[in-house]
């Protein structure tokens, strides 16, 4: 239900589909082809028709780059998926590099020889991304050059067809604000501005702006389609009409004009053959659209996608829709943490059939309308993976005296959840329990701080890791991430990590979600989502500051937990937070899983 559990990964096949490629890339006389994982619409999640990364590397990660040559390769990735990189790819053909450490251009920097000649699509790419690889490929005496269609299309022969569910609104009672009043907005951003127009890319923004969702995508409740904004006159959306039911034709009308997917270059061109000058942001917007705007004369205004602070700044509708979900969701998942503690070593589960049980215990408690991404189901060394994929083929079952993590999550109509628990299943080492409460400090510590108005992520990242950098330790993936209301899991723009530039604002909702990962025996991650609120005077202070809500309701394995760790403070926001879920949660809950939601809860001694 709502999940594949099947092995989607087909690296023993790179082989022959690289040679076909080669073929190909050939016959158009290029000599390399950069493959990202990106579609069209640079969405972490893409149809299956856009898998192009998975169906040639075998690589089934949510971010990563190939650039294959006609004798060499490589696979670029981040941190999260250094250890599977090497578990799902041939490395013979494409050699791992890390995304930081080496960077693609960098790497085709080195690699490429005087006079070679490498392809990209540049729907798949950014400007600025091209930019990038045109300024190495120059450095080594070779040229980048966009291509007319993507080689990889041409011999894969049984490419899925493009998705054509339909779309469906997002009533005001839980968008919280009518489209034709974000549209004018919109139009109030783009007159600061000085843009006649604003192309957006993004679906989830489209999404926003019109107050439609779709599902053209697994777990991201989107419709892949472009839209261009005009500071005067009708919005244009490019989507198949074939999708918009009559309500949502109706809801569409008088406030946007429908144009086919095939419009958009010409649309483009219109804006260009207007001299119009037309904001596009330079890290989501395809290179394609650069290039035609500015072939035919249009002005660029570089700059941030004008929906994407007000979608990341919840409305007070959208803040109780995500309570409302938030609250639902601890519910199943105590449920499931019940239900756990007395199956999980009875002999008959795995990594799958536990997170398949979740998954029921969600739906169960209705608006369920999909996750909101794989669920990271891991045992014991599995889950010392962070961006682990359980599959039916890798799945290894409970075991005693091992840890299980679940990072799981939900689409709920009214908000979207994320949310990870490390549990034990028997009893903990020492240096578990020293590990876990490490990241249970952090975790806290950043549930606790204080901040001023312009604050950014990355000057709150260290609070999470500070108790386990005074141990020599650390983790290689962000400590949050922003979330959508029903829409993206992953939002932008603000994250907490150690490079994070953009301000902290009222409404928005992140993750919070120290990790630590010791390779081949066991991982740790703990995640609850957190509301950035309003400033508020402190007594005797001088400043307002802002603090976080806790949206996440779900018990913390106090089995875990070595007390002395943690100061009188740390202690008492566990006691104060433990004692909120059993009172909210424990209100949808009776008999056994009552008594067990009490024990789970139960203060912890000073």
């Amino acid at each position: 239900m709502f999940q594949s559990f099947d092995d989607t990964s087909e690296g023993h096949l790179s082989p022959e589909r690289v040679m076909r490629l080669r073929d190909e890339l050939k016959r158009r006389n290029l000599d390399g082809f950069i493959i990202p994982r990106q579609d069209e619409f640079q969405g972490e999640y893409v149809a299956p028709y856009a898998e192009r990364l998975r169906w040639l590397t075998g690589f089934a990660g949510s971010w990563g780059l190939a650039i294959l040559m006609r004798d060499r390769g490589a696979i670029f990735v981040d941190g999260r998926y250094t250890i599977q990189v090497r578990k799902q790819v041939d490395t013979s053909i494409f050699t791992p590099r890390h995304l930081v450490e080496e960077p693609p251009a960098e790497w085709l920097e080195k690699e490429l020889k005087p006079g070679e000649v490498v392809g990209y699509d540049p729907w798949l790419m950014t400007a600025d991304q091209v930019a990038r690889f045109e300024k190495a490929a120059a450095k080594a005496g070779a040229q980048l050059t966009p291509v007319d269609s993507n080689p990889i299309d041409a011999v894969w022969t049984d490419q899925p067809a493009r998705p054509a569910k339909p779309v469906a609104v997002q009533p005001t009672q839980f968008a919280g604000k009518s489209a034709k009043d974000k549209l004018a907005d919109v139009s109030a951003s783009l007159e600061k501005s000085g843009a006649d127009a604003v192309v957006l890319t993004q679906p989830d923004s489209v999404a926003w702006a019109f107050n439609i969702r779709g599902a053209d995508v697994a777990y991201t409740p989107v419709v892949l389609s472009y839209a261009i904004l005009h500071r005067k006159g009708e919005a244009e959306l490019f989507v198949d009409g074939a999708k918009l039911p009559e309500d949502v034709a109706a809801h569409l009308k008088g406030i946007v004009r429908l144009r086919t997917p095939q419009d958009i270059e010409a649309s483009l061109a219109n804006l260009g053959s207007s001299k119009a000058r037309v904001l596009i942001d330079p890290d989501w917007a395809p290179e394609r659209i650069r290039a035609i705007l500015t072939a035919s004369g249009a002005t660029i205004v570089p700059g941030p996608d004008p929906t994407r602070l007000p979608k990341a700044r919840k409305n007070p509708v959208e803040q109780e829709g995500a309570r409302a979900a938030q609250k639902r969701d601890g519910v199943a998942m105590a449920r499931f943490l019940c239900w756990l503690d007395q199956a999980a070593l009875a002999g008959d589960q795995d990594e799958v059939t536990v997170a398949q049980k979740l998954a029921e215990f969600r739906n169960a408690g209705g608006m369920l309308k999909d996750l909101s991404f794989d669920s990271i189901s891991g045992v014991g060394p599995n889950a010392a993976i962070p961006h682990y994929r359980v599959s039916k083929a890798s799945a290894l079952p409970m075991k005693k005296n091992e840890i299980y993590l679940i990072d799981s999550g939900a689409q709920y109509q009214d908000g979207t959840t994320d949310i990870t628990r490390t549990v034990i299943l028997g009893e903990p080492t020492r240096e578990m329990k020293d590990r876990f409460t490490r990241v249970l400090k952090g975790m806290i510590a950043l549930s606790r701080i204080r901040f001023p108005k312009g604050t950014c992520g990355s000057q709150l990242d260290v609070l999470a890791r500070q108790p386990q950098w005074i141990a020599g330790l650390d983790f290689d993936h962000g400590t949050g991430h922003g979330v959508g209301s029903y829409l993206s899991v992953h939002e932008g723009p603000a994250r907490i990590n150690k490079s994070d530039r953009t301000p902290l604002e009222p409404g928005m909702i992140l993750s919070n979600e120290p990790g630590y990962y010791k390779e081949g025996q066991y991982g740790i991650r703990i995640e609850n989502l957190i509301l950035v609120r309003e400033p508020e005077a402190i007594q005797g202070g001088e400043r307002p500051m802002m603090s976080f809500e806790t949206l996440t309701l779900c018990p913390i394995d106090r089995r875990l937990i070595e007390p002395r760790l943690l100061d009188p403070e740390e202690l008492a926001w566990l006691n104060a937070y433990h004692a909120r879920v059993l009172r909210e949660v424990g209100a949808f809950l009776e008999g056994r899983e009552l008594d067990w939601l009490k024990q789970a809860c139960a203060p912890i001694a000073t």
